[in-house]
Formats: C-alpha cells, sequence, structure tokens
C-alpha cells in the first residue's frame, strides 16, 4: 500500500514536471522573429536573442500572463511610428546572471531593410518584458510635463518602468 502511495506521488511530480518543461517551450516558440528580421538581429546584435519565459521568475510571469496572455514577454508588434510600417519592440537579452546586459530595441522594416533604434541598455539579472498601451495622455520624464502620445506607447518594466514614444520626430521618455 505504501509502495503504491509513493509510485503515484513520483509519477504524478514526473507529470507535472514534464508539462511545465513543454509548456513553456511552446511558449518560447512565440519568440521568433518575423522574416527577415531574424538575419539582421544576429549581424546587428551578435550574441543576443528575445527574452524568453524562462527568463522571467515565477512572479513576473505570473503577472506578465494575466495581462498579456502567452505571447512572448520579449518581441512586441507595436505600430509606434505611426506609419503603418511593420515595427517591433525587442527586449534582448545577452549573457547571464552578473555579465547579464538587457536592452531595448524597436526595429522597423522600411522596405527591405531594418532601422534600429535601440532606447534602453542596463546591465543586470532582471528581465523585464514588453507592453502596449495606446494613444493618450502621459508625463514626460524626468520634467514631468504632460504630453499626448498620438501613436500606442512601448512599455519596458520590471521592478521599475520605462515607456516610451514617439512624438515630432523624436523618442520620449514618459511615464506609464
Amino acid at each position: 500500500m505504501r509502495l503504491r502511495f509513493v509510485m503515484t506521488c513520483a509519477a504524478n511530480a514526473y507529470l507535472f514536471l514534464f508539462i511545465q518543461v513543454v509548456a513553456a517551450r511552446q511558449l518560447n516558440d512565440r519568440c521568433v522573429y518575423p522574416t527577415g528580421l531574424r538575419e539582421e538581429m544576429a549581424r546587428k546584435y551578435p550574441g543576443t536573442r528575445p527574452i524568453r519565459w524562462e527568463d522571467l521568475d515565477a512572479y513576473d510571469r505570473q503577472q506578465f500572463q494575466k495581462g498579456m496572455g502567452a505571447r512572448c514577454p520579449g518581441l512586441l508588434k507595436v505600430n509606434f511610428y505611426g506609419d503603418g510600417k511593420p515595427t517591433w519592440a525587442i527586449g534582448l537579452v545577452k549573457g547571464a546572471g552578473s555579465n547579464r546586459r538587457v536592452e531595448l530595441v524597436v526595429a522597423r522594416q522600411l522596405g527591405k531593410e531594418w532601422e534600429m533604434r535601440s532606447l534602453l541598455t542596463f546591465d543586470g539579472a532582471d528581465s523585464p518584458v514588453i507592453m502596449s498601451q495606446g494613444p493618450g495622455e502621459y508625463r514626460e520624464d524626468p520634467g514631468g510635463t504632460t504630453i499626448q502620445a498620438k501613436n500606442p506607447v512601448i512599455i519596458f518594466i520590471n521592478w521599475g518602468s520605462w515607456a516610451f514614444t514617439w512624438i515630432d520626430g523624436q523618442v520620449r521618455k514618459i511615464m506609464p
């Protein structure tokens, strides 16, 4: 009787872990660059990859999934410039532990070429996620003045948060 109980517990634990690994792998499959962008990212940002589910701790994973579902936490299509051209916000990660570097890049397709713009880089073990909010009123950082974002804004968030918008031909940092 006791052996049966132990075997049942062991089988359930194994099944639970197997399902977690399969689910994480399926979620990471969503972190795939669109056609043509992968090659450009490999050339301009060698050794990097989009932030994936396994880069997040359990709490961040749960919070992100609540608000954004099962999409990739480091890759988001967003009409940042308001011109309708294919544009992606990409949270890149390179290295591990104290040698880890995270960077927020916006890539916009202009014909056959990709225009890249780095918005933020920092060192550390934390992995932020990319989200977006619609056009609207936001407070500019550090001045605190209110500005009107005409296009969707990019939010790069973890323990702190950063948000960016495109206004009058320039990227502006705002408070989400």
